[in-house]
């Protein structure tokens, strides 16, 4: 009997095509509303069928919000499966599911029950079962409520006819049974405790935190042409538009998108464009009319890796030199990355505000990890979000560009006062009219590039500081690595040893040179050339004196980052 508690990794892998991410959903609705702190990340090619997907579910007593390499639980939907994650699959390793489905070389190295999934399947009327029949079978080996599985089952089929619902039923009623089963054999033991309050905690993914955080933030429009992984945050939104009477525009190409949202943001509306790499590389041109004109924008980029199509359902933090430098001229630019789902949230609703704010292009970098993860946390604080406005009267002698001492002009919108708003992509006065005048050119340059960023610099928060502040060595995280590297730093064990993660990227705050002063860094990123690290020792003149990349598509696991800290530290 293999035994495992407090913290199990479960592991579903098969083709695209044959409901991986059904599977997902059932368990992590039903294991949390059965009590079980759950948290779901899924990796699949970029190919409508075929190929090998998979998805980890950890289900643990206390909340977990990393990926770890390790699988306890495995069940193969097909032959394959078991290569694929041969790096991940140990001694303890369970593999449920049918014997031609698990490779010769690997029945001596697992610990293998064999299931009859397509013959259960066939039993209820359908191989297309199986799927759900599985989810049964890992309810059943956690205890949880039946009926929450039916309840999902009903919501998620309903629209299908009743007999495919009762078929579903049937099959996860099969599968549960012989989950309970195994249990009572004693071919597995499961020792998680559950909490009561995670049953009413809500179960949010990365991309809905970023589109709700977004609604929070007065969010009315949303233009964009899809794009993995970015897409799930305009699905969301477009799916409760009418909720939140807002619009969402599927527009033709990317180019058309941000100049909608351009052109919202002048009429008084607070828009969102949501995008990944490639599309932003054709949205540059617009920035940098959003420079010139100074006009509000807020763009949501979901990193994947590059250059070019890359791998466009894998995930990298490669993206922040493009965001950095993209467009031409000089123009201040707001830079976010959110660490976890709840900064996901809160940190696009505050992009809102501070592009309304400092009349600046306001970039929230998430990537897939972070889109396509989802986990139970209590539910979010509304009234932390505050829907701030800076939008001024034009009254008569109104100057949309006026010179002013921290180069933040007065922002009107047309209709609201009586004089003009002029909005310019050429250089202009302060009124807005075009000029080539040099003297004013230079001042209106210096407003913009020098005046404003030193205003949003001074204002910008500190990054977070996870440990003691006497700790010798600092390692540096930003965005999606948050709590892969707080969870490894909590394994390693040592009091000297502190996390120190950036959700404000740009502009940095002088002010957080004295979290480095004597320290040994530690720069922690998915990229290949350590973007972040570079732009420390540009901005603040910090140099990593160790970095910890990665850059094969993949997020870090808990495992990886313990690995590589215990090489520098140990």
């Amino acid at each position: 009997m293999v035994e495992f508690q407090e913290d199990l990794s479960v592991v579903l892998g098969g083709a695209a095509g044959q409901g991986i991410q059904t599977v997902e959903e059932i368990l992590t609705r039903t294991l949390k509303f059965s009590g079980y702190n759950v948290y779901a990340n899924k990796e699949y090619m970029s190919r409508v069928r075929g190929g090998i997907n998979t998805t980890e579910i950890r289900v643990s007593s206390k909340r977990v919000r990393a990926f770890v390499k390790k699988i306890d639980i495995l069940i193969p939907f097909k032959r394959g499966v078991l290569p694929w994650v041969k790096d991940r699959i140990s001694e303890s390793t369970v593999v449920i599911g049918e014997k031609e489905n698990v490779e010769e070389e690997f029945l001596e190295k697992i610990h293998f029950i064999e299931v009859p999934l397509t013959k259960m399947a066939l039993d209820v009327g359908s191989q297309l079962y199986l799927n759900t029949i599985a989810a049964g079978i890992v309810v059943g080996i956690f205890r949880g409520e039946f009926s929450a599985v039916e309840e999902y089952l009903k919501e998620r089929f309903g629209s299908k006819g009743e007999n495919v619902v009762q078929r579903n039923i049937e099959a996860a009623k099969k599968g549960y049974e012989l989950g309970l089963k195994l249990l009572k054999e004693g071919a597995v033991k499961v020792e998680v405790q559950r909490k009561e309050k995670v049953r009413n905690e809500i179960l949010l993914s990365g991309a809905e935190a970023v589109a709700l955080g977004a609604l929070a933030g007065g969010m009315n429009f949303l233009s964009f042409y899809p794009m993995s992984p970015s897409t799930g945050v305009a699905v969301f939104a477009a799916q409760h538009a009418e909720d939140f009477e807002i619009v969402v525009e599927q527009v033709e190409d990317e180019i058309s998108a941000i100049n909608m949202a351009l052109g919202a943001w002048y009429a008084g509306a607070r828009a969102m464009v949501t995008t990944s790499g490639g599309g932003f590389a054709l949205m540059t041109e617009a920035l940098s009319l959003a420079g010139m004109a100074e006009n509000p924008i807020v763009i949501h980029l979901a990193q994947r890796p590059g250059p070019a199509t890359g791998l466009p359902t894998r995930t990298m933090q490669g993206d922040l030199n493009l965001v950095l430098h993209a467009g031409h001229g000089d123009f201040p630019r707001i830079i976010l990355a959110p660490g976890n789902i709840e900064e996901a949230f809160y940190l696009s609703a505050e992009a809102f505000n501070l592009a309304d704010r400092y009349q600046v292009p306001v970039i929230i970098l998430t990537d897939q990890y972070l889109v396509d993860t989802y986990y139970n946390l209590p539910e979010l604080e509304l009234d932390k979000v505050k829907v701030e406005k800076h939008i001024v009267e034009a009254k008569p002698g109104y100057r949309r560009y006026e010179l002013t001492e921290d180069g933040i002009s007065p922002r009107a919108i047309p209709g609201y006062g009586e004089d003009v708003v002029v909005a310019n992509g050429n250089e202009h006065d302060e009124w807005g009219d075009i000029t080539e005048d040099a003297e004013l050119t230079v001042r209106m340059q210096e407003k913009r590039a020098i005046r404003k960023l030193k205003t949003i610099r001074k204002n910008a928060p500190l990054p977070r500081l996870i440990g003691g502040e006497d700790a010798k060595y600092i390692i540096v995280a930003w965005g999606s690595t948050l709590h892969i590297v707080e969870e490894a730093i909590e394994k390693l064990g040592r009091d000297d040893v502190a996390l120190l993660h950036f959700s404000w990227l740009y502009p940095l705050n002088p002010e957080a040179k004295k979290f480095f002063e004597g320290k040994t860094i530690i720069a922690v990123e998915l990229n290949i050339t350590g973007q972040f690290a570079e732009l420390l020792r540009k901005e603040l003149g910090i140099e990593a004196h160790h970095r910890v990349l990665k850059y094969d598509g993949r997020p870090f696991s808990v495992e990886e980052i313990l690995g590589a800290l215990k090489e520098v530290i140990e």
